[in-house]
């Protein structure tokens, strides 16, 4: 009888001993060990140059400039446009530093694809954030379909012309990393096979086309926007493999419900590993730095009218919420896609931070 409680004694040891850590879901809301490096350049293909913007780890810093991290021709005027925006709606800096010593670390890269005339800072929040966990992020400006070729008129129409330039630029981009065109700082490196793409709206199409075409892509995420969308370009979501992710912006009036409902059903149809996080009361452009920088991205701050309950009147998740949200949301993705992390698994079907997400994963 002793023997039996001794050895139930130690059986029991053993099960606490061996039972699995709670999961560190706080990580993935934290800033992370680096501050984030910010370097921009030109990168010319075909007869196209395009603007790069490279956000990177730098080494620790004791002090930092935020800065918009716009190119320098382009300050000033941007300056103006977030001098009539309202205060509380676009980002107006981010932490980086420009030109900053590098980490010398081998990081993971992503591919950023800006919204139809957006500007590769349209997901600096995210950029920045993700820089500071490691990675190194690619952000282009396609030329012809920016914002400030919209302000000019000289803005490219929404359509697969435009879509194929679009993708030929994060393909350069990509091809210019990697052969050295785009130069890094000094001491680091890239990890080839972790390499993930992540779009708004038309940017979601966009790394939607560059998965189904290179496969060196390991794992892309859609934000605010189907990949496989009947109405632009001939993503066939039944053939990217490559861990998806999906996130849905509940109250999107740009794509309305329809375009959520593709959401959706491209999630359903993924064949591989995905994820879907539907952002409560966040609009189109509550994802992006540029929210409420011009009338057309106003939709993501303050009142409207709930695309989902006519007639309703609701106020949209504050801006800078909605972007922090975001940014952990893909850090948490990009985790669990490109290094099988049960933590990041742990945050993406958890609803946080703060009960900000509905959540669903794949089978």
């Amino acid at each position: 009888m002793i023997l039996a409680l001794a050895l139930a004694a130690c059986t029991a040891k053993d099960a606490v001993d061996t039972a699995p850590p709670e999961p560190d879901l706080d990580q993935f809301e934290a800033q992370g060990p680096y501050w984030a490096g910010h370097a921009t350049q030109a990168l010319s293909w075909g007869d196209r140059t395009v603007q790069v913007h490279l956000w990177y780890p730098q080494q620790a810093s004791s002090s930092f400039t935020p800065t918009p991290a716009l190119l320098p021709e382009d300050a000033s005027r941007f300056a103006l446009l977030l001098e009539d925006a309202p205060p509380d709606c676009p980002t107006q800096a981010v932490a980086a530093v420009s030109d900053a010593p590098a980490a010398p670390v081998e990081a993971p890269l992503v591919l950023y694809s800006h919204c139809h005339e957006c500007l590769a800072i349209s997901g600096a929040t995210v950029s920045a954030f993700l820089a500071s966990h490691g990675y190194v992020v690619v952000a282009v400006d396609h030329t012809g379909n920016t914002l400030f070729d919209a302000l000019d008129e000289t803005n490219l129409p929404l359509n697969d012309d435009t879509l194929a330039l679009r993708v030929g630029d994060l393909s350069a981009a990509l091809d210019g990393v990697l052969d050295g065109r785009v130069a890094l700082p000094d001491g680091l490196s890239i990890d080839a096979t972790r390499i993930a793409a992540v779009g708004h709206s038309f940017g979601a199409v966009t790394v939607g086309t560059l998965a189904q075409q290179d496969g060196r892509i390991a794992a892309a995420m859609a934000h605010a926007a189907p990949m496989d969308n009947p109405l632009l370009g001939d993503v066939d979501i039944t053939t990217l493999t490559q861990p998806l992710g999906f996130l849905v912006a509940t109250e999107d009036n740009s794509i309305t419900e329809l375009g959520n409902e593709l959401i959706r059903q491209n999630f359903a149809e993924a064949p591989g590993p995905a994820w879907k996080l539907e952002l409560l009361d966040a609009g189109h452009w509550s994802l992006s730095d540029l929210c409420g920088l011009v009338d057309a991205f106003m939709p993501g701050c303050g009142e409207d009218e709930r695309q989902t309950h006519e007639g309703e009147t609701f106020t949209y998740l504050g801006p800078e919420i909605a972007r922090s949200a975001t940014r952990s949301a893909t850090l948490a993705f990009l985790r669990a896609a490109l290094d099988d992390d049960p933590d990041a698994a742990a945050w993406l079907v958890s609803g946080r931070p703060s009960g900000l997400f509905e959540a669903e994963v794949s089978p």
